[in-house]
């Protein structure tokens, strides 16, 4: 498994957000963009990541930076998690993983003393220019967005 490292160019994508909307990485060059991902919506510790991203969308958003989620989960999936937990961020599906595996977001992991394959819980900040500014993997969901704001200093 291929993991990024800082100054990386980041992998694009076009996949669909939780409307049935393509979204693409290009579509946000010129800008910082958060790109994190999550193993599935709805489950206890992803819904406390995303309402994190929620709860602190304006500060990253008025500091420059866009934030997009990707899961496997399928855009209805994400549709229904979008309107339970009032989300105000893209959701993306990648229900292939094709581009969880070209992050190095998807892999072995251990899960409970066990290695398991499945998603590993990563975020990746995204320079205007389109490279890796940082790469954290095996993230906690709790806490997670609170650390990532002290790294990036907001």
């Amino acid at each position: 498994m291929t993991r990024l490292s800082e100054g990386d160019q980041a992998p694009d994508f076009t996949l669909l957000d939780s409307e049935g909307n393509e979204v693409s990485l290009s579509d946000f060059r010129g800008k910082s963009v958060v790109v994190y991902f999550y193993p599935a919506a709805a489950t206890p510790g992803c819904t406390k990541q995303a309402c994190d991203f929620r709860d602190n969308l304006a500060e990253l958003n008025d500091a420059g930076f866009a934030v997009l989620g990707i899961s496997p989960d399928k855009p209805a999936k994400l549709a229904k998690f979008v309107a339970d937990e009032g989300l105000t961020f893209p959701l993306l599906s990648d229900p292939d993983r094709a581009v969880l595996t070209a992050w190095g977001a998807y892999g072995e992991k251990q899960l409970y003393g066990k290695t398991v394959t499945g998603v590993i819980r990563s975020t990746f900040i995204v320079d205007p220019e389109g490279r890796i500014a940082h790469a954290f993997y095996n993230v906690r969901a709790t806490g997670h967005v609170a650390k990532l704001r002290k790294d990036l200093k907001l």
